[in-house]
């Protein structure tokens, strides 16, 4: 029995001795007060007032083996991407009576399999946002607890995604209408589900739009990693630049000034994300979003709709629209004179 100031702290047959009613009528009043009277009900919860009796919030789960608790792994707790996915997380988690665990995995895929790996036993399920681990892992994972990823996709798992594709298509086309041509694609992490899907539409989408597109990198996905990537930028600069990120879009042009050229006047850049600050920077910057509190909503909803029996088997992934935001990083191209298109200079 726990102690409190040196005493025994009060239980639930402390509260039905008091009340005279049996521990099951004080177990109901206290978790589903439609099933006692309402003067049991109120003497009960008055007594259990006065003793200073706390229910067990693991209670409820014990007949179903459950603990209540999902944790949510993220790959980097600094990146702006995440706040409002978790924010979203968390709400909805709290709108079923889950606690949500938080974890940091700082970009590791041996973070993130050690921390699944210790809480595999103790936790009723995993939200993977923009998992580092391989396919095999997620799986091998999947198979013994209930899992959803989110910016991920990974076969027989399910997965809430934005329109990563369309999204880098409105990019490419928002460029071509500007006049763009050649373009350099500024690569984030290798391990990233989103670095490739982003990569692979791009190059796509360029050649159906006439446009010579080239890709340096990996990066840290980060704003050093930006600044690193604007000196590779400018040999030879081209007319307009995607990152992988908004962060390494910023670090990327913050290093370019460094350099002397100018955005956009020299060169366009468009980030993805739409992260907190993207339209604080200067230029404000011009990017890609997606609904990112709607990403932890949607994907914690479906982890506890499996927890709670539903069908797991994962039919297609669930695609959010993604939208390009246009700001001041883009505008047409100079051309071979230094002159922009409609500058009426001749």
């Amino acid at each position: 029995m726990g102690k409190r100031n040196g005493e025994s702290l009060p239980t639930i047959y402390d509260v039905a001795r008091e009340c005279g009613v049996a521990p099951s009528t004080v177990s109901r009043a206290l978790s589903q007060p439609g099933r006692v009277s309402a003067k049991t009900s109120e003497r009960i919860h008055e007594v259990a007032a006065r003793l200073g009796y706390q229910a067990n919030p693991l209670a409820k789960y014990l007949p179903t083996g459950r603990t209540g608790t999902i944790v949510l792994i993220v790959s980097d707790i600094t990146n702006p991407v995440y706040f409002p996915v978790i924010r979203g997380a968390e709400s909805a988690a709290a709108a079923a009576e889950y606690t949500l665990v938080l974890s940091d995995v700082g970009e590791s895929p041996e973070r993130e399999r050690e921390v699944m790996e210790k809480l595999v036993r103790t936790v009723d399920g995993f939200a993977l946002a923009t998992s580092r681990l391989t396919d095999a892992a997620i799986r091998a994972v999947a198979r013994r607890r209930p899992m959803v990823t989110m910016n991920r996709v990974t076969q027989q798992v399910p997965s809430v995604v934005p329109d990563n594709g369309q999204g880098m298509r409105y990019a490419g086309e928002h460029l071509a209408e500007l006049g763009h041509r050649r373009v350099t694609y500024v690569s984030g992490p290798p391990t990233s589900w989103a670095n490739t899907v982003r990569w692979r539409a791009l190059r796509a989408a360029g050649e159906q739009l006439g446009m010579t597109i080239r890709r340096i990198g990996p990066y840290a996905p980060t704003v050093a990693g930006g600044w690193a990537a604007a000196a590779d930028l400018v040999s030879p600069l081209p007319t307009a630049v995607i990152a992988y990120n908004d962060l390494l879009a910023i670090g990327a042009m913050q290093g370019l000034h460094d350099l002397g050229v100018k955005v956009p006047d020299d060169v366009s850049v468009i980030g993805c994300d739409n992260i907190l600050g993207s339209d604080w920077c200067t230029p404000a910057l011009t990017t890609l979003a997606a609904p990112l509190r709607e990403l932890g909503t949607r994907g914690v909803q479906h982890l506890i709709a499996m927890i709670n029996g539903a069908d797991a088997r994962p039919r297609r992934p669930l695609v959010l629209p993604s939208q390009l935001i246009v700001r001041e990083s883009t505008a047409p191209p100079r051309d071979e004179d230094g002159d922009r298109p409609g500058s009426g200079r001749e």
